[in-house]
């Protein structure tokens, strides 16, 4: 059992105030710490995956050429003939009023009155999705239909620009995954000093139990008790807290609808683990207090 059974007048022997102690309250710190840095490394993780998902087949082909007539009639004839080739999953042509909205973000208008905007040469994009994973091949003949649909356009795979992007959520993610680790470790070593401490307070509590018979494990659920019993109210009120802060980082989250933020998530997934980590917290605490008090006791005999 995680908190053993004591006889009640066994518990008498250790003094058994709640939150009297600093380990609550250190455990307390460590565990909003480590929900909080789980919680962002599952949704980095999601949403470097999602971003990896998003940009593996995709390119858009940029036609350049000058006549805005010729522009246009080139892109949809790309359009056409991608859509129809068996490689090629969807293929859109990017509308002009979608990229002055885009545009229009950084010179100070989007609704398409601005005549800067309106005097922009702007050019022909065509979004392609490509079918399957043989990337290599599919750019190959994607490069031979633009060279005849519309010579000069330049093809940019949306790996270029995303994959770096993609690749460093990932690594915080992985660093997210190792503060978790380190203060799993933290927390694994303030039961350890708080085991010890308790053994070397109450010496001569153990001394008399001893002589009257006890054994080492029954000692040690004494202890063990304790020690879980202190562990989980400072779990507990980590994760109270760590709970009220995601919630009020997703309610402020649930706001962004576009960009790169709004493809990070925790998912059934991330909160099945959240919610999971206390009770492992709280077992692991348990564990480590049994072998480290055991190991202790072997040695006072």
């Amino acid at each position: 059992m995680i908190i053993p059974r004591v006889p009640v007048q066994h518990r008498r022997l250790l003094p058994d105030r709640r939150l009297s102690g600093p380990t609550p309250w250190v455990i307390a710190i460590l565990m909003m710490l480590t929900l909080l840095a789980a919680a962002a490394g599952v949704g980095l993780a999601r949403s470097a995956n999602a971003i990896g998902s998003a940009i593996a087949g995709r390119v858009t082909v940029q036609i350049v050429t000058p006549n805005p007539v010729t522009r246009a009639e080139q892109a949809a004839a790309l359009r056409r003939a991608a859509a129809a080739q068996p490689f090629v999953l969807s293929a859109r042509a990017v509308d002009r009023e979608e990229l002055q909205a885009t545009l229009g973000q950084w010179f100070g208008s989007a609704d398409g009155d601005d005549p800067v905007l309106n005097s922009l040469p702007l050019p022909a994009l065509v979004d392609i999705d490509f079918v399957g994973e043989n990337r290599s091949r599919h750019m190959e003949q994607l490069q031979a239909l633009v060279a005849a649909e519309a010579p000069g356009a330049r093809i940019i795979p949306h790996a270029e620009w995303l994959g770096p992007v993609a690749q460093l959520i990932g690594s915080l993610a992985w660093i997210a995954g190792g503060l978790v680790l380190l203060m799993t470790l933290a927390s694994a070593a303030v039961v350890i000093m708080t085991a010890r401490a308790a053994l070397g307070t109450h010496f001569a509590t153990i001394e008399m139990l001893h002589l009257i018979g006890a054994t080492d494990r029954q000692i040690t659920r004494l202890f063990q008790r304790r020690i879980a019993i202190d562990t989980a109210y400072g779990i507990a009120l980590g994760t109270v807290v760590a709970a009220a802060i995601l919630l009020l980082i997703g309610w402020q989250w649930a706001g962004i609808t576009s960009g790169l933020a709004a493809t990070a998530s925790l998912g059934p997934t991330g909160w099945a683990l959240l919610l999971a980590l206390p009770l492992l917290a709280i077992a692991l605490a348990a564990l480590t207090a049994r072998q480290t008090l055991l190991a202790a006791l072997k040695k006072i005999l």
